[in-house]
């Protein structure tokens, strides 16, 4: 048996690699260079055309939709934020998260307020989510949700009033996590930052606050969680539909977790929902959990040579994926802020984001 597998990923390996660029000096391509190209086609999306945003319009800044695809041909949809009078080339952010919320709910926010100080940003809708295109709707994959970073750096290169030498990006939530990840792989990101960063991989393979468990509990949890969606699976396939997780809670008790009402404060109530957002409604597809056990986003963290600043709440239930995301960070150039006083929930809306910290990393940075 054992054999037998060991032949199988050897096969797998030779397959998957032809063609691909390996890291290897001995490594060359085997692609047919006079291939024809295949031309990219976004999907065309019913846009809304009113403002739905949970926070208010700032009208010192010019917004309109647009949208562009990924390598996966998904659609994505998008909010661009511009200052209202600028000549030349912009410094450009693309700005993402938190994990199941969709742009209208904090990534805007985010945006808006960089495009007050003078930068070009876009929040963007994730694939198979909000108003981005997929089918079915609300899965996840950290691959794909890495992916979807790297394909808003290929917008924002491409466009006239944009520098494409100054390109960066901000990752918040479970966001923060792709963020790392996007910027260890795609050179073209000369900046990153996060904010109340999650690793989504961590929690959803480890559960939270794993540092205080075993390796080998750890291991079984994780392996009758796999059993658990591996069966969905077969579920979701003979029914023809797809189990979803279930979002933030719509009733809150007594003994739950304190983030947890937090949660339910923002995503539950005026404060936050947003009805195209999974976190205020399904959640996520069931099985999305399979992939984010397997595959680790922060593996190569330690190769990002450009800038990083992270900022996590004081009080923050998740702050221990920042600062231990930040110790595998190398070079002079990364920055762990910890804001006094705020939870998780308190760099989603509140007046405790450092906008102006955030602005000038970015000027210093870009």
């Amino acid at each position: 048996m054992k054999h037998s597998l060991k032949k199988f990923l050897a096969a797998a390996l030779c397959v998957g690699i032809i063609g691909m660029p390996i890291a290897s000096e001995a490594a060359t391509p085997t692609f047919d260079v006079n291939a024809p190209s295949l031309k990219v086609q976004a999907e065309k999306l019913d846009l809304v055309k009113d403002w739905d945003k949970v926070f208010p319009k700032n009208l010192k800044v010019n917004h309109r939709k647009v949208t562009f695809v990924n390598r996966f041909g998904i659609t994505l949809a998008a909010d661009i934020y511009e200052p209202r009078n600028y000549s030349g080339k912009l410094a450009a952010i693309a700005v993402a998260g938190p994990f199941g919320a969709v742009k209208e709910q904090v990534s805007g926010r985010y945006a808006q307020a960089m495009a007050e100080r003078g930068f070009f940003a876009i929040a963007f809708d994730p694939s198979f989510t909000g108003e981005s295109s997929g089918y079915p709707r609300n899965v996840t994959s950290p691959d794909l949700n890495t992916e979807d970073f790297c394909a808003a750096v290929d917008f924002l290169s491409t466009q006239p009033n944009v520098d494409n030498r100054r390109i960066g990006i901000i990752g918040i939530c479970g966001w923060g996590g792709f963020a790392l990840n996007a910027a260890a792989q795609d050179t073209r990101i000369k900046a990153t930052v996060t904010s109340t960063m999650y690793d989504m991989t961590r929690v959803i393979a480890n559960g939270y606050f794993d540092n205080d468990k075993d390796a080998e509990t750890l291991r079984k949890a994780r392996m009758e969680a796999r059993k658990v969606a591996s069966e969905q699976r077969t579920a979701d396939y003979r029914s023809g539909t797809y189990k979803m997780a279930g979002g933030v809670p719509t009733e809150i008790t007594a003994d739950m977790p304190q983030f947890v009402k937090d949660y339910h404060d923002f995503y539950q109530t005026k404060r936050g929902y947003h009805k195209r957002s999974f976190g205020s409604t399904t959640g996520a597809t069931f099985s999305s959990a399979l992939s984010f056990m397997s595959m680790p986003i922060l593996c190569y963290s330690d190769e990002i040579e450009t800038p990083v600043l992270m900022i996590h709440g004081e009080k923050a239930h998740s702050r221990y994926f920042s600062e231990d995301a930040f110790k595998k960070l190398t070079g002079s150039n990364k920055e762990l802020l910890i804001i006094p006083g705020a939870s998780h929930v308190d760099l989603y809306d509140s007046n405790k984001i450092p906008f102006d910290k955030i602005a000038l990393f970015f000027k210093e940075n870009l």
